[in-house]
């Protein structure tokens, strides 16, 4: 694979603790720290300030701007993108003590320690600062972004002399001035600003229009002067300290944010709502509520690993950033690429979502899976408008987009990738199956699959009496302008097979729903007819003798790349080498045949899924932070626990250790998600069919054991595996599958000897 670990943080199962400030890892650690409650993300930026490299973001999901793009002759290039905007810094925070600044980069520090508690989802930092040539200061700071009220956050600085007179000088307050780092501009316009005990500013967006309003009220400190400039609103706090006494200073904010019209109409009433309850919220109130919120989500989403305690940080820290991504079940919050932890990829949803992110919803916050479902039924009008873009009929959902609308500024992905489209269909799939939600699938989703078809229907063709895509690009993307990619083909008949089911489920199940819905979408029965002579020839390049997939006509004669021999200062290769250079070879960015060999395993043998990826796993440089997550879970039922093992370790601690080199752009967010598949669908071995659960346990060697719990359909499934039994307790009775066995479960733990190390 040719990549190392770079390994920088302490390993703790419940913690990630740095110890020795490095301003080497400076932006990889803001990274890592990023705080998020789904509505809005900080990075583990220094709120005092700091002049070395740095990327200070505070962010709103589903705050954005638009930028213009070069106007093009083309048909169905884009007009505009839109990215996701840095929004108020609620932290602003500068230090003096005797007359001189704080500043990482330049101040003489030790004893630094820096540690985001898992358990509590609490950020503590701490150290001792010489300010002058008498006076040393221990500074010790807290934040936290409320899981238990979204739009709030709490900081708490305290200041300790430990030698010599401190004369403290705090500037703190609210300030929009920040650049978008990934633009070098500002893109606020600050109509309110307020200064004092109680601060508070105002700004809308250049573009967009969206307006956010903060507020932060202090406490612990006396305000003293205000402190005001075009897009600052703060107050000066002075305290001297004699050497033993200790200070501190309590920042409760709160954001309020308009993002579209109906946010605009309440906008005003919710900012009345934020300064009348803000004077009751209490600092020790809303830490004591955030920790509880945790230690709820703990009682279901813990994993726990017994022997690997550098795994067991990592997944936890994987869980930990996914309920931080998404928990509210807001379906105007979306999953970007980077979360809310940096500016990377212009905080878009990416094709990946449903696939890799909606199953750790779907087993642990179904409301926040239908949400991600929600979204894109709401913006089907959208893709409705891309489709005709692209000169096709029905729906053409984006690769990446904020609001609907494609924002993707690269042709070939933009316009050649289906597989989002694709994708909303499997989630669709996935979700109804175990959840049996029926009447979002009938009055919402079908109308999703009859406009996905219809797109499929009018943008492959027929040749030599088989159907087929053509200029196309699979999810490898290190092949551009194909034909007949497999993995395209294979989810584009798994789509019409599934609308046409669905369709014909709602002929007895809901004929009016059914009706309705035709008459809303104009279907014609000669669309389904179509569909179903489609999917019954569709070309699905492979050698029957062998099962070989190809991934796309003519991949087999392309020249060979031994990825092993290219040099790990390379990476990230988009980066260091020419951009066409890569699509000169048979290398793979990420899993294409696998990929739908995972998506729909049920559908292939085990002798199958090995002939493909012995073949294909060689080739594949995991360019793509998705990569190793889905190579391992194949690798462990195929029974290859060792390859398995190591490639989980690599996805778990992904950006952890920074394999990519590129952690300080912010988090690979569908990567984490694709961790916690690595532990439920690859060593635990589950697969459903037809809504009923299968479990086919393996243990990695080193473990002494794992445990999760699911929820499913409304129920809790608790499994534990060792070497010698799998554990099964359930909350009431459910019916599943156990290598290969029915069995009942209920509230009597139910024990079956092991076969895990059949599988390791």
């Amino acid at each position: 694979m040719g990549k190392v670990a770079d390994r920088y943080f302490l390993i703790d199962p419940w913690e990630v603790r740095e110890e020795g400030f490095d301003p080497a890892h400076a932006q990889v650690s803001e990274s890592i720290f990023s705080l998020g409650n789904e509505y809005m993300g900080v990075r583990g930026y220094f709120e005092e300030g700091y002049s070395g490299k740095s990327l200070q973001g505070s962010y709103i999901n589903g705050i954005y701007e638009r930028r213009a793009l070069p106007k093009s002759g083309y048909r169905g290039m884009l007009p505009y993108t839109e990215f996701m905007v840095n929004t108020v810094d609620f932290l602003y925070t500068r230090i003096r003590c005797n007359g001189a600044a704080l500043d990482l980069c330049t101040s003489a520090v030790s004893e630094f320690t820096r540690t985001l508690s898992l358990r509590t989802g609490i950020l503590t930092r701490s150290f001792v600062w010489q300010a002058d040539e008498h006076t040393r200061l221990r500074l010790s700071f807290e934040r936290f972004l409320s899981m238990a009220r979204p739009d709030t956050a709490g900081q708490r600085i305290t200041f300790t002399a430990l030698t010599g007179a401190a004369a403290l000088s705090v500037e703190a307050g609210l300030d929009f001035s920040r650049p978008h780092c990934s633009s070098d501009d500002n893109f606020w316009t600050v109509y309110e600003k307020k200064s004092g005990a109680l601060c508070a500013a105002a700004g809308v967006t250049r573009g967009t229009g969206q307006k956010v309003r903060a507020l932060a009220l202090f406490s612990g400190m006396e305000a003293g002067a205000p402190r005001e400039e075009e897009k600052l609103a703060a107050a000066v706090f002075e305290k001297t300290l004699r050497s033993g006494e200790t200070a501190a200073l309590t920042r409760i904010a709160v954001v309020t944010a308009a993002k579209d019209a109906q946010g605009e109409r309440t906008f005003p009433m919710r900012c009345r709502a934020a300064g009348d309850a803000i004077g009751s919220l209490g600092y020790d109130a809303l830490r004591a509520a955030h920790a509880q919120w945790w230690a709820d989500r703990w009682r279901l989403s813990d994993i726990t690993i017994e022997g690997d305690d550098e795994i067991q940080q990592g997944i936890r820290y994987c869980v930990f950033q996914l309920h931080q991504t998404l928990h509210t079940a807001d379906h105007s919050a979306i999953i970007g690429a980077k979360g809310l932890t940096g500016e990377s990829y212009n905080g878009n949803t990416f094709w990946d979502t449903e696939v890799f992110c909606l199953p750790f919803y779907l087993f642990n916050n179904p409301a926040a899976a239908r949400s991600i479902l929600q979204f894109r039924y709401d913006t089907l009008p959208q893709a409705r408008e891309r489709a005709r873009a692209l000169d096709c009929r029905g729906a053409f959902y984006p690769v990446a987009t904020i609001s609907g609308t494609e924002c993707c500024d690269l042709w070939q992905h933009a316009s050649l990738q289906l597989q989002a489209s694709t994708g909303v269909v499997y989630g669709l799939w996935c979700y109804a199956e175990l959840t049996g939600d029926a009447a979002f699938l009938y009055e919402k989703g079908a109308e999703i699959l009859v406009e996905v078809s219809r797109m499929l229907s009018s943008r492959g063709d027929w040749a030599d009496g088989e159907y087929g895509f053509y200029g196309v690009m699979g999810p490898d993307e290190f092949q551009m302008m194909v034909h007949n990619n497999a993995y395209t083909n294979f989810m584009a008949k798994e789509t019409f097979l599934y609308a046409l089911g669905v369709l014909r489920e709602m002929e007895t199940a809901c004929p009016d729903l059914r009706a309705a819905l035709v008459k809303k979408t104009g279907l014609q029965d000669g669309e389904l007819a179509a569909w179903s002579e489609m999917a019954a020839h569709m070309r699905i390049p492979c050698d029957p003798e062998t099962g070989l997939f190809e991934q796309h006509e003519g991949f087999f004669r392309l020249p060979h790349l031994d990825v092993d021999q290219i040099p790990v200062e390379d990476f990230p290769l988009y980066s260091h080498w020419s951009y066409e250079r890569i699509y000169r070879n048979d290398m793979l960015k990420q899993p294409d045949v696998l990929m739908f060999m995972l998506l729909h395993g049920q559908k292939f043998t085990l002798r199958q899924l090995a002939v493909n990826y012995d073949y294909y796993e060689p080739r594949c440089i995991h360019e793509s932070s998705l990569s190793p997550s889905v190579h391992s879970i194949l690798a462990s039922r195929l029974g290859r626990g060792k390859e398995a093992y190591e490639l989980f370790r690599f996805a778990a601690r992904l950006d952890l250790d920074n394999y990519n080199r590129n952690t300080d752009e912010g988090l690979h967010i569908t990567s984490i998600a694709g961790s916690w598949l690595n532990i439920v669908y690859g060593f635990a071995g589950l697969s459903f069919d037809g809504g009923e659960l299968a479990l086919s346990p393996a243990i990695p060697d080193g473990w002494q054991g794992y445990s999760f719990r699911l929820l499913h359909q409304g129920h809790t499934l608790s499994v534990g595996v060792t070497r010698q039994a799998v554990t099964l307790c359930a909350d009431a009775p459910v019916t599943l599958t156990v290598y290969g066995r029915r069995v009942g479960v209920g509230e009597t733990p139910l024990s079956i000897p092991s076969e895990a190390g059949e599988r390791a």
